[in-house]
């Protein structure tokens, strides 16, 4: 169940930066930042349930890892952000070492 909270965990940790940058418009400033503190703290919850088992190291490796690389993936969808060969290929190197880390945990 660790490994479910900390997956959850990373997806949720996209929300607050996507929140600050629909807080960039004046007119969904408030709606933005409130967007972002509520996936903060739910992201937050979710690691520390998931560090109950899982070692705080790993724990934040793969959240933050999630976070980057689903926040960087959202950005280039969504908002028109460059999708060059070492943007994606320095993605790539995240999800490895985020693979590598479940494996190494067991």
């Amino acid at each position: 169940m660790a490994w479910i909270y900390l997956l959850l965990a990373g997806l949720l940790e996209i929300g607050w930066p996507l929140g600050l940058k629909i807080a960039e418009n004046p007119n969904t400033r408030i709606k933005g930042v409130v967007t972002a503190v509520i996936f903060m703290a739910a992201s937050g919850t979710f690691l520390w349930l998931a560090q109950r088992e899982i070692p705080m190291g790993t724990a934040y490796a793969v959240w933050t890892g999630i976070g980057a690389v689903g926040t960087l993936t959202i950005g280039v969808i969504f908002y028109g952000e460059p999708a060059g060969f070492m943007r994606i290929g320095s993605a790539s190197l995240i999800v490895a070492g985020i693979v590598g880390l479940k494996l190494a945990h067991g």
